[in-house]
């Protein structure tokens, strides 16, 4: 029994040391952040499929809204040059506004939600990092999709004549 614990433990060591890993990214030649700006960076591990994956990301913060409406951040997502590099950045616009449906629900309790502008996606690419200029009180949330790598064709329509 000791021994399976002592296992477990650490294995649990080992797993929690790889995961909290991050790879070293030498972010020195994009330009600071704007005062009232923070630099977010999504870093993602290199891979042999990078072709066969996509990220999407979202700008926005936490906000306290009703029990059934939709939400979503106004602002612009602008994609800019790091000149001389090739690279390039994101930097996101707003002025703090939000949007919703007008559903009325006065009985159903508040809740926190993500709130966020319009996603971006965006080619996966593990040997660069995306690099995203948020307003201060904002984050920004991605997801990886990834696809078997398989291609397919789309049918044709027979046009009558």
């Amino acid at each position: 029994m000791k021994k399976r614990l002592g296992l477990l433990a650490t294995s649990l060591a080992m797993t929690l040391t790889v995961l909290g890993q991050s790879k070293s990214v030498d972010i020195s030649m994009y330009p600071k952040p704007e005062k009232g700006y923070r630099q977010m960076i999504i870093d993602v591990p290199h891979s042999k499929n990078d072709t066969h994956k996509k990220i999407e990301f979202r700008v926005g913060k936490e906000m306290e809204v009703d029990g059934c409406n939709h939400y979503g951040l106004t602002g612009t997502l602008e994609k800019k040059d790091l000149q001389g590099w090739g690279y390039d950045y994101y930097v996101f616009k707003t002025q703090g506004g939000a949007f919703s449906t007008q559903m009325g629900c006065p009985d159903l309790p508040k809740r926190h939600l993500f709130v966020s502008g319009e996603a971006t996606t965006v080619n996966y690419n593990g040997r660069l990092p995306i690099v995203i200029y948020v307003p201060d009180g904002y984050e920004v949330r991605f997801q990886i999709y990834t696809t078997d790598g398989d291609d397919y064709e789309a049918g044709v329509v027979p046009q009558a004549r």
